[in-house]
């Protein structure tokens, strides 16, 4: 070591001398020094002040430690220069280690990685410190969130630590795509820092926000589908009708009744339409634009566009004179897009305080933030958590418990799971407003995470029961209803960081495209045929007909063998193509709670279209532990689609037919059943579900 510092003081030396550098120093250039750290003598049999004696010189900065300094001060040899002695000894003393086969390079490469892993650690202990220090002085001001994970949390912690080392955090906000597969990924990241960004364009929003007051508007309609509509469907029922501001309806759906029931609730002059759609060309905001597009005399100012820049829409939006024309980022997916203006325009349009929501939410980009480690950081640690409970305890099952407060929270927590992580054969399948049960109700496959607003009990006494059951559970609670873009952040963090443990990329949807495509056959063919090609029942009669691979002489039969494919770790899906109403969402979870009380699989619940850019990737793209039943119906009053020969109800049949015929291909268990009427329909399916469970 003193051979190695002496050679390096004559280099030293070499570097800050000669012509260059007398030019240099006359134009007031000031040399570095060398720096001998932590010079404390740690062999026993050396003089205590070793490394302080033989290495005196000028220019040098000597890092000793305070019990060194003292030996120093009281039996040092405090000789001048001594870096300088017998420097041809020192070059001798090198040429013996590398006769010796010992590489002084590869000695100090190591000592370099370790070095900075050290530092690198210690570094984040005091960030650590610092958040945890951060969260006790805003306690109330940021989420709550509590863990139990039981025998897990062993597993859990190896890999948070893990996750330290690798430096994880920072490599999500330095957008490094090998973080998870090294595909794309680092294209998808530009939600991590979307809320300063969006700060800076507020007053646009409170401009928009005005402008709706003044018009009078009574009725603010979004046209959207998945990440596009449902951060504002969640807006919606959380904050409600605000006082003096128009109503907000989300519009999801090609379900002509669903439509129907919309129109009826609006009044055509004074309502603003919301057209949200990232690439311009989704098929169900478009086809629902021409419809009411046609129907407001094609009255362009009541249009407002939300869209990346570039997309068809924003070219459509400005030759047909839209009001406003609103922008993306395209490096944001759209389930992560809910902190920009897919979620602060139509939250503008339904007069909430856009800007009080953006900083809350910064509150929880910093908890989450680039220096935060994982060990400190609430995002991490939970999707730490749910991958390593999916990886090695086969707890895939992520179930929300939402308190009456934020019951719609899971809508869009679904997307963010489903089509983040389901995909490769593996994944987290979300299980939302199942109806919560006693421990015994469970499978050993469930993680719980309980959303509640501060003072709504709903669901505590049913958690504690099942956390003390010994089932994982994640409780998140605000005190205010501001702090939902807060627990947003958090679980766009959280499954970001799921994404490294299950070793997927948690930016794309590779099934979502499947069906689509299924679709987009199918409503061609019709467009020129005028007819779609169900294929044939295996079963039917005068009002039910059953399709797929399936058996039995009744539909009560039929099920009865459907339902018995399921497995211990398996789930039960219906996945329901009918208006999304109050009777139709209580007849149905009925019928889901009396098959998760006959066989405690996991149960979910989908109205569709909607589910497709939701939970349909993963239950295509995710393990193979679905039971599926679709359910199909007629329309009484279908609608027409301007411009086009197929109806709504032609679309949404198309999407159905489309949809399972990937999850045929797909080798999952499904059939569809189609009722000529949903309300009869459903009491004969009520009526078949209680003979196939008996």
């Amino acid at each position: 070591a003193i051979a190695s510092a002496r050679i390096a003081y004559q280099m030293y030396k070499k570097t800050f001398s000669g012509a260059r550098w007398e030019k240099l120093a006359a134009r007031g250039a000031r040399p570095q020094r060398l720096l001998w750290a932590s010079t404390g003598t740690k062999n026993k049999e050396y003089s205590d002040t070793l490394y302080v004696d033989t290495l005196i010189g000028p220019m040098t900065v000597n890092t000793m430690p305070p019990e060194t300094m003292d030996a120093f001060r009281d039996h040092g040899n405090p000789k001048a220069n001594t870096i300088e002695e017998d420097v041809d000894g020192a070059h001798k003393v090198l040429d013996t280690l590398k006769k010796g086969g010992i590489s002084l390079d590869k000695i100090t490469d190591d000592l370099v990685v370790d070095g900075v892993a050290k530092f690198a650690e210690a570094a984040d202990k005091l960030y650590g410190a610092l958040a945890n220090k951060r969260a006790k002085i805003l306690e109330g001001a940021l989420p709550q969130v509590k863990e139990s994970f039981g025998e897990a949390q062993k597993d859990i912690d190896k890999e948070i630590a893990a996750s330290n080392a690798r430096g994880d955090t920072r490599k999500l906000w330095a957008k490094d795509k090998s973080a998870w597969t090294g595909a794309d990924e680092d294209k998808w990241l530009g939600w991590t820092d979307i809320v300063a960004r969006e700060m800076k364009d507020v007053a646009k929003l409170k401009a928009f926000a005005a402008e709706v007051e003044k018009n009078k508007t009574t009725n603010v309609v979004l046209l959207g589908m998945g990440g596009s509509s449902l951060g504002a469907e969640v807006l919606r029922e959380t904050f409600g009708h605000r006082e003096g501001w128009p109503n907000l309806h989300v519009l999801d759906s090609t379900d002509p009744d669903q439509i129907g029931a919309v129109e009826n609730a609006i009044k055509i002059g004074s309502t603003l339409f919301i057209v949200s759609s990232k690439s311009g060309t989704t098929l169900e905001p478009n086809i629902l634009f021409d419809y009411f597009f046609a129907a407001s005399g094609k009255a362009g100012k009541q249009f407002v566009a939300i869209t990346d820049p570039g997309s068809s829409l924003e070219k459509m939006a400005k030759e047909l004179g839209f009001g406003h024309i609103f922008y993306g980022v395209p490096s944001i997916g759209g389930r992560y897009s809910v902190g920009s203006n897919f979620g602060l325009v139509p939250a503008a349009a339904m007069g909430l305080d856009v800007e009080r929501m953006l900083v809350e939410t910064q509150k929880s980009v910093q908890s989450c933030g680039p220096l935060v480690p994982a060990s400190a950081n609430p995002g991490a640690r939970l999707g730490i958590a749910l991958g390593v409970l999916a990886n090695k305890f086969k707890r895939d099952k992520i179930t929300i418990v939402a308190s009456s407060a934020l019951s719609t929270v899971g809508t869009w927590l679904e997307q963010l799971i489903a089509e983040s992580t389901g995909k490769q054969g593996r994944g987290l399948i979300p299980v939302d407003r199942e109806p919560v049960g006693a421990p015994s109700s469970y499978g050993d496959d469930r993680v719980f995470v309980n959303l509640r607003l501060a003072g709504d009990e709903d669901h505590t006494d049913a958690v504690a029961a099942l956390e003390q059951a010994g089932h994982p559970t994640v409780r998140i609670t605000i005190d205010d209803s501001y702090q939902l873009g807060q627990v947003f952040y958090l679980c766009e963090v959280a499954i970001a960081f799921a994404g490294m443990v299950l070793k997927i990329n948690p930016f794309n949807q590779p099934d979502v495209e499947a069906a689509k495509i299924a679709t987009r056959k199918l409503t061609d063919a019709y467009e020129k045929s005028g007819k779609l090609d169900e294929g044939e029942p295996f079963w039917s009669s005068d009002s039910i007909a059953a399709y797929g691979e399936g058996h039995g002489q009744s539909l009560g039969a039929i099920l009865k063998n459907h339902l018995a494919q399921l497995k211990a770790g398996d789930y039960f899906a219906l996945l329901a193509y009918i208006e999304l109403n109050a009777a139709h969402d209580a007849v149905l979870q009925k019928i889901r709670r009396k098959v998760r009380a006959k066989f405690t699989n996991a149960t979910c619940f989908e109205f569709g279209p909607r589910f497709l850019h939701s939970t349909g990737q993963a239950y295509k793209g995710g393990p193979n532990s679905g039971v599926f039943l679709t359910l199909t119906t007629d329309h009484k009053e279908d609608r027409a689609i301007p411009g086009r020969k197929a109806t709504f109800g032609v679309v949404e049949k198309a999407q159905a037919l489309g949809d399972f015929a990937v999850l045929v291909e797909r080798k999952r268990r499904a059939i569809r059943l189609h009722v000529k009427d949903p309300d009869a329909g459903l009491a004969a399916l009520t009526k078949a579900f209680e003979e196939a469970l008996s």
